[in-house]
């Protein structure tokens, strides 16, 4: 068959006619059918019913026809008749069809095009089919609604036929004037290039129905005068306007547009490397060698010249020929190495054991271009063998990707920079389409690596062995994890390659899982020296993966990486290979206790968490690990799960928890679970949040107080009940009420009842008696909690110096903020008492708690001097007792005053009806408003040494 023809010369300046551009015209057309029945026989038979009746599907509207939306849809195809082929094939679909004259209706469609690889060297079985489906520029935008609900109804049935279909609905005066109404999603560039595409759709394009391209009768040469010549044609009526479509002409591409460009195939690369290495170093090649004509318009020339072999004309093959030549001339072979490997595998024909058929143009094309590479034929059986890859061979080959993802994103973002000139891509794509490849390629600590994106089918192993370190011959103390395959022999580990080392068994397991080394039908082997670890542990681990995350992970839709980053999902595997009672297993021991908490088991009060990895799955569908294996890892890996909710409260995180059954492995499990669903809920209530409030828990013997600072939480670890209490009586910032664990202070349920009825802007005052003994609570307007005990003899003697004391602060208060009356906080009594098993507050309005005591007035003055400690001037009635005059023998005086005033001789204790405090308790600090407990905290000091002096 001829392949070369004459080659056709047009003019503008001597002159055109016509039968020379029906000539040229039908040369185009000619081509146009070679690639259409090159895509058509790619597919399947079923599968060739798409390509045959889609012109006609848009041509009518036919409710038999797939796609039939409305009677109201607009239809069809400019020019359009359909063949006899087209026709048998729509019967073929549906016996009910048939043709019927539509008159002289003006269609309401312009052209249809595939465009891509379709037909091309490029073209493979996981190839999608693209097309332009171009409609009049009058229509209205219900119209345009209609039509592309009707578009989705035939990609869904030609999906039905196992064919990948998107369809881009547009017309060609909206393409021409850059209105894009589409975003950035998985199959449409948004607004990151114009021009490049178009070159594309000039060399790749299929022509299906409709007017023709006017682009192919203007001369690769004029193609800087292309509006003069293409108004010239049509005014001149060198040709018929309408049988014509006008997309615009490619003269060059703007530097603006590189970046967007780059971008763009960076994040198609993600998915798709092979493709997306050649389009992004085309792009690069476009942008450094801006003299060289783009392909478009070296295809058009090539037609012009009189070739007609779409071997030739393949633009893959044209493609790689321009990235040959300027890889050559950049001496820059590893590249070239690589744009070889991805043609080769994006056409996805295995040489070495291909045999001539359907694709026998495509393989004998490839082959061609192998045997000028000088390829081995070891080389071709590595390329064609993908599905045994292994994952030492996908990282070293995805490191080269990501190298040369990231070389050509630097470098074209390096380009639009020093030309000062913006990129021709909205902001909120740059943004989603930034970090998208963030979310693939950023390394960041923890963060478990993606090693096969889209380079290997599987990646699956047969047999996995996990070694613990301290089996190799070292040191017990060892830690750190090896995995190995088909391991028969353990002490073949010595003399095979490790696949991959990490510091903890359950980072190992995840990056297995989420590459897909790990799956169900894996055989393990486990070597687990000083750990616990168990075949039966790593197969719990499996399942606990798999229900938390689906492999492979789909990668984040537009609307997730438009927002924030924000956490999902959190699974937290608890004592992996540890056994957190093993001084006791050593020696076959079991605990039995009545006390089952995991956070503080049996008498000894032992906490059963040892170490924690936790698992996050954010919303940029990111896979991390972070390992808690030190310190008070509980505390810790519930601090960090705060602090991402912090940052976006309205979504909480699900958390899973899970601890190998093993023992008391459920029970941990249940317990951690329930703890961090309180901690979330109580913080996070209602979907707002950090709300202020301490959490206190009780674990190992020890107190953990849980609170925020503005969004970050923070925690104090107290050692006793006393430390504790002296902490809850601390100062606070604003009312910061005070929630106990479920498993926190359970010996003292009598205090967990008093937090409970805290109430914010009050002063409440709580008391329990037990025989001569009370023990008092004061929770006051901000919530501080200030508890004692003191001997008791009755109500009215318990009671009525505090109020008495508590009512000067307030009447104190209320004077200085007359202002403001409504802030004043009030003083409310309650009993605490057991009632039906558990312990409550009841209020009381006994007529003994207002009733006033026979007695001295005691008053006590503070006084800062300096950064000395705080002194206090004491005054009992209209005697005064200062610093100044008695120094440290203050307080004997005061008590042996009091004394000399009792005639009875009586020994019993003092109270103080009133503390003043100055405003710099702190010297380097300035407090307006000093807290209630702060008064009883100095009260109870005072009080407590006159009382010892006095009952000497």
């Amino acid at each position: 068959m001829t392949t070369h023809s004459t080659p056709i010369i047009l003019d503008f300046e001597e002159g055109i006619d016509r039968k020379t551009l029906r000539r040229l015209r039908d040369r185009f057309i000619a081509l146009n059918q070679q690639r259409w029945e090159r895509a058509r026989s790619a597919l399947t038979y079923r599968q060739q019913a798409v390509l045959d009746v889609l012109p006609l599907v848009f041509h009518l509207n036919h409710p038999s026809l797939p796609g039939y939306l409305d009677r109201d849809c607009p239809y069809g195809l400019g020019h359009y008749k359909p063949s006899e082929p087209t026709l048998n094939a729509a019967r073929r679909l549906a016996r009910a069809f048939s043709l019927k004259d539509e008159g002289k209706r003006k269609p309401d469609l312009e052209a249809l095009f595939l465009m891509g690889s379709p037909g091309t060297l490029g073209h493979s079985v996981a190839s999608d089919l693209d097309v332009w489906l171009c409609h009049r520029s009058d229509l209205s935008d219900r119209d345009v609604q209609c039509l592309e609900r009707k578009a989705d109804k035939v990609a869904a049935w030609a999906a039905s036929l196992g064919v990948e279909l998107h369809v881009f609905v547009f017309s060609a005066a909206d393409w021409r004037a850059g209105r894009q109404r589409a975003e950035v999603t998985g199959e449409n560039c948004g607004s990151a290039q114009h021009y490049l595409l178009l070159d594309e759709f000039y060399r790749t394009s299929i022509h299906l129905g409709g007017c023709y391209p006017l682009w192919w009768l203007i001369p690769a040469s004029e193609e800087e005068n292309y509006d003069a010549c293409a108004r010239q044609l049509v005014d001149c009526r060198f040709i018929k306007g309408s049988e014509y479509i006008d997309f615009g002409a490619v003269p060059s591409v703007p530097r603006e547009e590189f970046l967007g460009a780059g971008v763009w195939q960076l994040y198609k690369g993600m998915d798709a490397p092979w493709k997306s290495i050649l389009k992004l170093l085309l792009t690069e090649c476009y942008a450094r060698d801006s003299e060289q004509p783009l392909l478009s318009r070296v295809f058009k020339a090539a037609v012009y010249d009189g070739e007609t072999s779409a071997d030739r004309l393949d633009p893959y093959v044209l493609l790689y020929q321009r990235l040959e030549r300027w890889l050559l001339a950049m001496d820059a072979p590893q590249r070239l190495d690589l744009v070889r490997r991805s043609l080769y595998l994006k056409a996805g024909l295995p040489l070495s054991r291909t045999e001539l058929g359907v694709d026998s143009w495509r393989a004998g094309l490839l082959q061609q271009l192998v045997d000028d590479w000088g390829w081995s034929p070891a080389t071709l059986k590595d390329l064609d063998n993908r599905q045994q890859w292994r994952a030492e061979d996908v990282m070293t080959l995805r490191r080269t990707i990501v190298s040369e993802l990231t070389h050509s994103y630097r470098l074209l973002s390096r380009l639009a920079r020093e030309q000062g000139t913006c990129a021709a891509i909205s902001s909120s794509d740059m943004n989603l389409l930034g970090r998208k490849l963030y979310a693939a390629f950023q390394r960041k600590a923890g963060k478990i690596e993606q090693i096969n994106p889209g380079l290997a089918p599987s990646l699956g192993e047969e047999n996995l062995a996990f070694h613990h370190q301290s089996e190799q011959g070292g040191a017990p103390e060892q830690d750190g994890w090896l995995l190995y395959r088909d391991l028969e022999d353990p002490s073949d580990a010595f003399w095979q390659p490790v696949i991959r080392r990490c510091g903890n068994l359950t980072e190992l397991m995840v990056w297995c899982y989420c590459n897909g080394l790990l799956m169900r039908t894996t055989r393990l082997n486990v070597r687990a020296g000083t750990t616990t670890a168990s075949v039966s542990e790593l197969r719990e681990m499996l399942d606990a993966l798999s229900a938390f995350v689906a492999f492979p992970l789909a990668p984040a839709g537009r609307e997730a990486l438009s927002a924030g980053v924000k956490p999902l999902r959190n699974l937290l595997f608890v004592n992996v290979g540890v056994d957190p009672q093993a001084h006791l297993t050593d020696r076959g021991l079991h605990k039995l206790s009545a006390r089952h908490d995991s956070l503080g088991f049996s008498g000894s009060r032992d906490n059963l968490v040892a170490t924690i990895d936790q698992v996050t799955l954010n919303s940029w569908h990111e896979v991390s690990l972070q390992h808690y294996a030190a310190g008070d890892t509980l505390i810790q890996c519930l601090k960090n799960v705060l602090a991402s909710v912090a940052s976006a409260p309205a979504y909480l995180p699900e958390i899973q928890v899970h601890s190998h059954n093993r023992g008391h492995g459920a029970a941990i499990a249940r317990r951690v679970q329930a703890l961090f669903s309180d901690v979330v809920r109580q913080f996070f209530a209602g979907g707002i949040g950090p709300h202020p409030l301490r959490y206190v828990i009780e674990m190992d013997r020890r107190y953990f107080l849980l609170q925020f600072s503005g969004a970050e939480p923070g925690f104090v670890a107290l050692d006793s009940p006393e430390a504790l209490m002296e902490q809850l009586a601390r100062p606070q910032e604003r009312y910061l009420p005070v929630v106990f664990d479920r498993g926190a202070m359970l010996d003292d349920q009598p205090l967990r009842a008093v937090c409970q009825a805290s109430e914010p802007a009050n002063i409440q005052v709580f008391f329990r008696v037990v025989g001569s003994r009370a023990k008092l609570w004061v929770v006051d307007e901000l919530g501080s909690v200030f508890a004692w005990d003191q001997d008791y003899s009755n109500r009215r003697y318990l009671l009525v110096p505090l109020l008495r004391f508590l009512d000067n602060l307030v009447e104190r208060r209320q004077l200085r903020q007359l202002d403001s009356p409504a802030g004043i906080a009030g003083i409310h009594c309650y009993e605490v008492v057991p009632r039906d098993g558990r312990w409550k507050v009841e209020r009381r309005f006994d007529e003994d708690t207002i009733m006033t005591l026979p007695g001295l007035e005691v008053q006590a003055v503070g006084v800062q001097e300096g950064d000395r400690h705080l002194r206090f001037d004491i005054f009992c009635g209209d005697q005064e007792f200062t610093v100044q005059e008695y120094g440290d023998q203050l307080i004997p005086a005061v008590a042996h005053y009091i004394r000399s005033l009792r005639q009875t001789g009586e020994n019993y204790p003092v109270y103080l009806t009133d503390v003043h405090l100055p405003h710099d308790l702190d010297p380097q600090v300035y407090q307006q408003d000093i807290q209630t407990t702060q008064y009883l905290y100095y009260r109870s000091t005072l009080e407590a040494s006159l009382n010892r002096h006095l009952m000497a």
